[in-house]
């Protein structure tokens, strides 16, 4: 029994006409046989604005299932507030989220909304993360994992974030999550961090990169031994740690050791200078050694001295060809990058506008103020 309706005028519709004619049959894997689109599906999706040949082209076998919900779905994101052209490109972008029963949706929303602060918030997440959302077969799943980070008091803000970018974490068994920040916390405290600090430290770990829950706490092991053989102290691992916004999860010893070895040779410097860098400029270990050499033969290609670049690694973080614009828009305001530092070339888009301005003013400002009054001898 279909649950979708279609209003009759639609069918005199030259639009929905064509979209008819130009409904398709797809073969079956395994026996040959052809299964055709669910023309009330179709319509359905049509009368909302979606773009069908989108989802054909991605995702056509969501329009071979004999049951879809696509006005019920529609209906609560129209309650959440969403207008039609919203709904028509959330749903194009996950046209599975009409499989979902009517109960299954509600009870996401329920859900999301024990940690999400507003409909109007849930709304943005939804249009940014559909795929997140429309997850209802993880249902059970989902809500251990947001009852585990509340028990750890994460706020709802840290967790709803996490449901929305790293939703894999919050669809897995709730014993996964627990087992990677068990390792956290006991790193944490074996490189001496303070209890009192801990909550916030973990919170803030989570927030900047919700993916380290997806990976293994093993590598995350391996990684902070690699680099305590590197003669990484218990506090400078600490702030390593966060410095890397839990991108350590990301790296593994060979690598680090292949960038460490290149930056070492191509910096000519002692290993202590070297741990000093890195500390400066935590990246350092997860670019690869081809992009770290291209990055370093820019800068020095430009005239910029290797100790230039020891006192301000945080420029290697930059693409040459950003740091290429960069210089040559501060040698326009006088800013001999050869004789200067490195600083003003580092930071955001808008901290190298802010750098700019100050050179740009300073090169401007006149050697005498106009509107002070002269002194005359009489």
């Amino acid at each position: 029994m279909f649950r979708l309706a279609v209003a009759p005028f639609w069918v005199h519709c030259p639009r929905v006409r064509a979209c008819l004619s130009g409904s398709r049959s797809y073969a079956v894997s395994g026996g040959g046989n052809e299964r055709a689109e669910n023309k009330l599906t179709v319509n359905s999706l049509y009368s909302l604005s979606v773009d069908i040949r989108k989802i054909r082209k991605l995702k056509g076998w969501v329009l071979l299932q004999d049951i879809a919900y696509v006005d019920e779905t529609a209906s609560v994101l129209k309650e959440l507030g969403a207008e039609a052209t919203l709904i028509a490109t959330v749903l194009e972008q996950c046209p599975e989220a009409v499989l979902c029963t009517p109960a299954e949706v509600r009870a996401q929303r329920e859900l999301w909304m024990s940690v999400c602060p507003t409909e109007k918030e849930l709304l943005r997440i939804i249009e940014k993360f559909p795929h997140s959302f429309f997850t209802a077969s993880q249902h059970i799943n989902q809500k251990a994992n947001i009852q585990f980070f509340q028990r750890l008091k994460i706020n709802k803000r840290t967790i709803i974030k996490l449901m929305a970018s790293a939703s894999q974490s919050f669809s897995n068994p709730v014993e996964q999550n627990e087992q990677m920040i068990s390792t956290l916390q006991d790193m944490y405290r074996s490189l001496g961090g303070k209890e009192g600090n801990l909550q916030i430290w973990l919170q803030k770990l989570l927030t900047q990169n919700p993916f380290i829950l997806m990976k293994a706490p093993e590598t995350l092991k391996e990684n902070l031994k690699f680099l305590q053989k590197k003669g990484f102290s218990s506090e400078e691992l600490l702030l390593l740690l966060s410095k890397l916004r839990g991108f350590i999860a990301e790296l593994s010893p060979c690598r680090m050791e292949e960038t460490l070895t290149c930056s070492k040779a191509v910096l000519r410097c002692t290993e202590w200078e070297l741990k000093e860098i890195v500390l400066k400029c935590p990246a350092l270990l997860y670019y690869s050694v081809p992009v770290l050499s291209d990055r370093l033969q820019g800068l020095l290609s430009r005239g910029i001295s290797v100790d230039q670049i020891k006192e301000s690694p945080s420029v290697l973080e930059l693409t040459t060809q950003i740091v290429q614009y960069r210089i040559q828009k501060l040698s326009a305001s006088g800013y001999d990058i050869k004789k200067g530092s490195l600083e003003p070339l580092n930071g955001t888009n808008k901290d190298f506008e802010l750098s700019y301005e100050k050179l740009h003013l300073r090169k401007q400002r006149p050697l005498f103020n106009p509107v002070a009054p002269l002194t005359i001898e009489e």
